[in-house]
């Protein structure tokens, strides 16, 4: 038997679980990183993937739009990454008044200045900066994708003779990755645009649930991508670069080039690092937040049980380890859970009017009717009490409540890094007849 830690706020739990007891233990694969985040990014822009270097695409005399991602996303070091890409831009032979930065919020709200400097390091006070505005900023109509998406993008980034986009490829539990067209969509879109692709994640007929193709490191037949990139292809990015962190929490790698195919190299390397093939599904899986600040609320936290689920068995127990000490950390999430008692009341709501934290508040949920749910926390009972999920303060607890209920002799897989590592089985897991 062997002793494991598993993270939690700014300590941690001990688990050990009998050897003929336990599956394994998910975490990413060992790759060599760059030795340092500068490496890794000037080794990208100097070697893009199936375009020239950003210095050649630009000229004298014509303007850029960098965007960027949001304060929620300021873990991926944009003050490391884009002082770099500027310098390519300036040394096209292009003036700093023709760069500007437009923070890519998709329908998240403005910055204040210190997030502003936060986002943008040495750079801030020589360069422009806007934050998109989905509902109010002007916007140009390039049409409809396939699916009947209207494509209405930022027109300070449709007026500039080139977008650059920048960003972070990581797991998403609905396009599948991040980084890349969601910098366009839904990161520079209008509010309705963001509604029309979200909305895909469900099923056309009202009362059939989530579609299950739209998930964590999938892209084949996931709509939501495929619609992003339709999108995106409307603007055609000028160039892209997009880095991925490594476990020391660091940028560890980065690609750039072409906006798609940069991209596709970029989930490629994720997987190469994050994604764990497994044999069989577990009657028990404990997954870690990673502990703070990733589990500094539950809706930050949910990348944990998103993670995990692929590896559970139909009914079986999930255990999710996150502090939460700052409760929910979104209304909307909380309001879905506690207002709505069932996964079809709340698909109901997500039809009247769908956001991406109903969505996690649906999908947490809906987690909770599909499995024996768990979350070892420091969040006060009463605030998920009726939502279906169980509370323990710590670990033991959670574990004697299960073994009570089931039995003791429960195939285990322990995912210490359940925010990062994405379990996938080595056969596809089918959906129950009725599983929303």
């Amino acid at each position: 038997m062997s002793v494991y830690s598993m993270k939690f706020g700014k300590g941690a739990f001990d688990i050990d679980i009998p050897d003929e007891r336990l599956l394994g233990v998910l975490k990413s694969h060992e790759k060599k990183q760059a030795a340092t985040e500068q490496t890794a990014i000037i080794d990208a822009l100097e070697n893009p993937i199936e375009s020239a270097r950003l210095r050649d695409k630009v000229k004298p005399g014509e303007t850029v739009c960098v965007v960027i991602c949001d304060i929620t996303r300021s873990w991926q070091h944009t003050a490391v990454y884009l002082p770099f890409v500027v310098d390519e831009i300036k040394r096209g032979g292009v003036k700093n008044e023709d760069i500007f930065f437009l923070v890519g919020t998709g329908t998240h709200r403005g910055h204040t200045t210190e997030e502003h400097k936060l986002l943008l390091g040495e750079l801030y006070g020589k360069y422009k900066i806007y934050d998109h505005d989905s509902r109010n900023d002007p916007m140009t109509d390039l049409g409809k994708t396939s699916r009947g998406t209207p494509v209405k993008l930022n027109k300070r980034a449709t007026d500039a003779d080139h977008v650059v986009l920048t960003g972070a490829i990581i797991y998403h539990f609905m396009p599948g990755w991040g980084g890349g067209r969601k910098a366009i969509l839904p990161g520079i879109s209008s509010y309705e645009t963001v509604q029309a692709n979200h909305a895909l994640t469900l099923e056309p007929l009202p009362g059939k649930g989530r579609n299950w193709a739209c998930n964590s490191g999938k892209l084949e037949g996931n709509v939501i991508h495929l619609d992003m990139v339709e999108a995106a292809a409307k603007m055609n990015p000028t160039f892209m670069l997009n880095v991925i962190m490594g476990g020391d929490g660091k940028i560890g790698w980065a690609v750039a080039g072409h906006w798609k195919k940069a991209h596709e190299a970029g989930v490629k390397l994720v997987d190469s690092v994050d994604k764990v093939f497994i044999p069989e599904l577990g009657d028990l899986v404990v997954s870690s937040a990673v502990g703070y600040p990733k589990d500094i609320n539950l809706y930050q936290s949910t990348k944990a049980l998103f993670n995990a689920e692929p590896a559970v068995k139909p009914g079986g127990s999930l255990v999710i380890v996150a502090a939460c000490a700052e409760g929910y950390g979104d209304e909307e999430m909380q309001m879905m859970l506690q207002k709505y008692k069932n996964s079809d009341e709340r698909e109901a709501e997500l039809r009247r009017e769908f956001t991406i934290a109903k969505y996690v508040g649906y999908c947490t949920g809906s987690a909770a009717e599909r499995f024996d749910f768990h979350i070892v926390t420091d969040m006060k009972s009463d605030l998920l009490a009726d939502t279906g999920i169980k509370v323990s303060k710590t670990l033991d607890e959670a574990l004697s409540k299960i073994y009570a209920a089931r039995g003791e002799n429960l195939k285990t897989w322990l995912m210490p890094r359940g925010a990062y590592t994405l379990a996938e089985p080595l056969c596809c897991r089918e959906i129950p007849k009725g599983e929303k």
